[in-house]
């Protein structure tokens, strides 16, 4: 999507601007100095990071907080939105003091702290937008007929990632847990999801580790096969919302109507999550049935803007990573992360916890969704139905999964469903007479 550039004018006498100048250098008083720009920089594809960027813009919820505090004040607001690939650039622009508010994930967010610590440009850690408990945001997929079937398979294989992204933290993690280096055993490349995505399917990769909503996007159009969930590390991930603290300061009721309008973006996609991920489908090119993958009722990221306990105590267990793969020399944690703003603008910021995921059916045409209680409710279902997208939670880590390109287990009269098929070879293995069967198996069994 391309970046919306603003031509700024010749500065006007400090005197009259110092009153209602931003702190962002791209976006200082307009045509007379009775206009401030606000600059936001997200990630438009990063779908869990929709509430603060693309949903929220669309819905035009933080244009109408800052146009009702115009009223009020005798100032016309703008609002210039910058979107990129990866959070790397918008830490960049923020630490030049060109964006205000950026939305990254976990990784990029302690990157963002340490660049801005480093060149006096400080930022804080305020809200989230979408997390998993577990890790399953980020998924390491190859090419569908690949030989390979585990992490241990990898040695000497290239792998393909964004290095410093929470996808290459995942990658690092998993390779580690399964006893391989991921600094000598693998060839491992630093390349932009997209890039990573045309070399998987090229060829010139073996696997591609990415985030949300890369893996499920090329699971859908059958470009890739899952090879490890994230969501098997058990470790939190999330993306989340950073300010530059000195806008913070001079500007804290812009950043507190930057946060109501994210809670009543956040809200609208929790009442209307078809509604939500048709929207976002439509402005991001994705396709709907992806973006619900992650963002539906029962999706793999949980929206909620609370800085909540088991997310922070994750973000200090990643500093080690990220210091380790020399991308940060240290971060202090507790000083970046802030709950006041939001508890200042939101007077109840946080959501009940999210329950776990259960199987779900979308059929072509509806604007909702059908739940069940167990995957085999849900085969028989799609078997009488004119299907757009059906999802099932993987039995072990309760990552949702399309049921299509899900690996199916038939465990006696049960049927369970895995991301991957070395989870489901797990499942089997403990359980005689369990045995890996096709998708067409599994509809048939459910009758």
């Amino acid at each position: 999507m391309p970046r919306t550039r603003i031509r700024l004018l010749p500065l006007l006498p400090a005197a009259l601007l110092l009153p209602l100048a931003t702190a962002c250098g791209g976006g200082a008083a307009g045509a007379d100095s009775s206009t401030v720009t606000v600059t936001v920089g997200y990630q438009s594809k990063t779908i869990n990071t929709v509430t603060a960027g693309t949903l929220l813009r669309s819905l035009g919820y933080f244009e109408e907080e800052l146009a009702a505090r115009g009223k009020k004040d005798g100032v016309t607001y703008r609002v210039e939105w910058q979107d990129y690939a990866t959070g790397a650039p918008i830490t960049a622009q923020m630490t030049a003091g060109k964006i205000d508010i950026g939305s990254m994930g976990d990784f990029p967010l302690l990157i963002n702290a340490a660049r801005g610590r480093e060149l006096k440009q400080p930022t804080r850690l305020v809200a989230v937008t979408g997390y998993n408990l577990r890790g399953g945001l980020n998924t390491i997929v190859t090419r569908p007929g690949s030989p390979l079937r585990s992490l241990t398979d990898l040695r000497g294989k290239k792998v393909s990632t964004s290095v410093g992204s929470a996808a290459d933290g995942t990658l690092v993690r998993a390779l580690r847990q399964a006893g391989i280096d991921p600094d000598k055993d693998v060839r491992k490349l630093n390349q932009q999801p997209s890039v990573g995505a045309s070399a998987l399917a090229a060829g010139s990769v073996d696997v591609l580790s990415q985030f949300v909503a890369w893996p499920g996007k090329l699971a859908f159009e059958g470009k890739a096969t899952a090879l490890y969930d994230g969501a098997e590390l058990n470790l939190p991930t999330f993306h989340g919302v950073t300010v530059r603290e000195k806008f913070a300061e001079e500007r804290g009721g812009i950043l507190d109507d930057f946060l109501r309008a994210q809670r009543r973006a956040t809200d609208h996609l929790r009442a209307h999550p078809v509604a939500a991920a048709e929207s976002v489908a439509k402005v991001t090119g994705l396709p709907a049935e992806v973006v619900y993958l992650y963002n539906g009722a029962h999706g793999i990221a949980t929206f909620d803007p609370e800085l909540r306990p088991e997310l922070i105590a994750a973000l200090k267990k990643d500093v080690p990573v990220l210091k380790s793969a020399g991308l940060v020399r240290d971060v202090d944690v507790d000083a970046f992360v802030d709950p006041a703003p939001l508890n200042r603008a939101v007077t109840s910021p946080s959501y009940p916890v999210a329950t776990a995921a259960r199987s779900e059916l979308w059929p072509k045409g509806a604007s909702t969704t059908r739940t069940f209680e167990s995957p085999e409710a849900l085969l028989k279902a799609v078997k009488g139905a004119d299907v757009r997208a059906a999802y099932v939670p993987d039995a072990v880590t309760g990552t949702l999964w399309f049921a299509d390109r899900a690996v199916w287990v038939a465990d006696g009269t049960e049927l369970r469903a895995f991301v991957t098929r070395a989870g489901a070879e797990r499942y089997a293995a403990g359980r005689p007479g369990a045995r890996i069967i096709r998708y067409a198996d599994a509809l048939r069994l459910a009758s």
